[in-house]
């Protein structure tokens, strides 16, 4: 399994756990904290303040997500980029494209002397 593969899951799986958090919350700053009790300062399962909670995990997985969309993409390059080109390891032979010439070219037709306001009828 390459390094890519490995940042590829974990961006799936941040991205999943980013729609659940953001899916939690009430637009209108109500959410999940509103749901025990109403109160944003109750202590519920042994969080206080949900609202911010949700708030910070947010912003976490979102700031997570960018950066392993960034180590994605060093790791994809570093994959990539290691093989190296004919041309930049300075091979000695070189390739010759053979040129192709037509046998025949057509001769040109010589225009004829025609009246432009000649008509056939």
């Amino acid at each position: 399994m390459s390094t890519f593969t490995i940042f590829l899951i974990l961006i799936i799986i941040v991205c999943l756990l980013l729609v659940l958090v953001i899916m939690v919350q009430n637009p209108k700053g109500g959410g999940l904290s509103s749901s025990f009790g109403g109160g944003g300062n109750q202590v519920v399962g042994g969080v206080k303040k949900t609202g911010d909670f949700l708030d910070k995990s947010t912003w976490t997985l979102a700031t997570l997500l960018i950066v392993l969309i960034l180590l994605s993409n060093v790791s994809l390059k570093g994959s990539y980029g290691q093989a190296d080109s004919k041309l930049l390891q300075g091979d000695d032979t070189e390739t010759t494209i053979p040129e192709t010439v037509p046998e025949e070219v057509p001769e040109q037709v010589p225009a004829t002397d025609v009246d432009p306001t000649d008509t056939l009828n």
